[in-house]
């Protein structure tokens, strides 16, 4: 497949969160047919921000199995956010592009948005049953313009190998979550879980204990909004998910120095320290796993002893660990496509269980269907109980709520503050 490299500006929309119901409940897949002559020809564009995408075009040869003269491209766009929306007002505006919950509220999308086919709408002739409700967003006026492709969480990456060497379970509570990492200890593993000590989603301590706080959020929706308007009473909020934290940076489970000194970023580093081979437990968000089918040639240590891994819910709760679900990527189409009819036939192939299933395996992301418990790298939070399973926008909070617990986190991990001192600074918390 052909890719081209292209330079170009964006304006928003106000997005809510909608449990969009799919009437008769959920189906099964049932296998792409097409509306079209196979010999029609035509040609599509998606447009993105990855440099490659490989499982987007392992989808272009599949489709092209049931429309042999089609012609399909992905064209990377540099500075992709800031480019898009002029892209889409230029003189080869893309069919299909991605969209992110980043654009979502932001005014310089609106433009983007404008642009955006209405997808919900039956003559499109996409069913997207098949996508968790969840992970359906709608604009104000109840439009859906975009479908997830992918999503991500946070959790940890797990060696197989070294719990099947040893002998233990891979702990799905914090009870057992204590006791695996004291048997390892013993067994020699200095720090049985690492991860990067950053102020960032993919921080150790965030990937640990974030879920945990948004479920007893959404537990607890009535403080939402003192959360929301950085009160510093709601900070209490913090405090059960403060106190796991600390009593998980004082245990055997972590020595947080060595994760400073041996992880020196929070992708590539976190990736090529895993593959050494003697980290039980690395803890990593779904964005860094997507890294790791690419890296492990280039890991010396993990091309000379590969081992199995996977990805799992860190196990902070007394019941068990929480899956949180985010977007990574979404598509929307061009309602101004010069191909509409086909661009629309390639959505309503690739909007399936099967199809997306496919493409998040390859990428090693999260698929946003009901079911992804086939998947070799996600399966286990597959088994997570629906009441600890959501979408991160059911929690309600806004970005500089997220910041100030990332900044509780952050500063009690690293013994900066104790808990009772986070609590209590909670709106004013110093963020890096």
């Amino acid at each position: 497949m052909k890719k081209t490299m292209r330079t170009i500006l964006p304006l928003s929309l106000a997005f809510m969160l909608l449990l969009q119901g799919c009437a008769g409940g959920k189906k099964a897949d049932v296998p792409f047919t097409p509306k079209y002559d196979k010999d029609t020809e035509f040609s599509l564009t998606v447009a993105g921000s990855y440099g490659n995408f490989e499982s987007l075009e392992a989808e272009f040869e599949r489709f092209y199995e049931y429309y042999p003269n089609a012609n399909l491209q992905y064209v990377t766009m540099d500075d992709y956010n800031n480019v898009i929306s002029s892209a889409l007002a230029g003189s080869e505006p893309p069919d299909i592009f991605m969209t992110n919950g980043a654009m979502i509220g932001n005014e310089m999308y609106d433009d983007m948005f404008e642009a955006c086919e209405v997808l919900s709408d039956p003559s499109s002739g996409i069913d997207y049953s098949c996508i968790r409700d969840s992970l359906i967003r709608t604009t104000d006026s109840g439009d859906v313009v975009m479908l997830p492709i992918f999503t991500t969480s946070y959790g940890m990456l797990v060696n197989l190998d070294i719990f099947e060497k040893e002998g233990l379970k891979v702990p799905t509570d914090f009870k057992e979550f204590k006791d695996v990492c004291a048997k390892l200890k013993s067994a020699g593993y200095d720090s049985p879980v690492m991860g990067t000590d950053r102020f960032s989603g993919s921080g150790l301590f965030n990937c640990f204990v974030y879920p945990m706080f948004a479920y007893d959020v959404i537990n607890n929706s009535d403080k939402v909004d003192s959360l929301n308007n950085l009160e510093p009473s709601a900070g209490e909020l913090m405090r059960p998910a403060l106190e796991r934290l600390d009593e998980f940076v004082n245990s055997d489970c972590i020595d947080v120095a060595k994760c400073q000194e041996e992880i020196t970023d929070e992708y590539d580093s976190v990736i090529m320290r895993f593959f050494e081979g003697d980290v039980p437990m690395m803890l990593a968000a779904g964005d860094v796993v997507s890294g790791t089918a690419k890296r492990e040639s280039k890991s010396d240590a993990f091309s000379a002893h590969p081992f199995k891994y996977g990805f799992f819910a860190a196990p902070a709760g007394d019941e068990g660990g929480y899956f949180i679900n985010s977007i990574s990527v979404c598509f929307s189409v061009n309602k101004n496509s010069r191909n509409l009819d086909m661009t629309n036939e390639f959505m309503r192939f690739l909007i399936s269980g099967k199809e997306l299933r496919n493409m998040a395996s390859l990428k090693r992301l999260i698929a946003p269907v009901d079911d992804f418990s086939s998947d070799e790298m996600y399966s286990a939070l597959a088994g997570i109980p629906d009441k600890r399973s959501f979408s991160d926008k059911e929690t309600g909070l806004l970005d500089p709520a997220v910041r100030q617990f990332r900044a509780a986190i952050y500063a009690v991990g690293n013994g900066q503050m104790s808990v009772d001192e986070a609590v209590a600074a909670y709106g004013s918390i110093p963020e890096e």
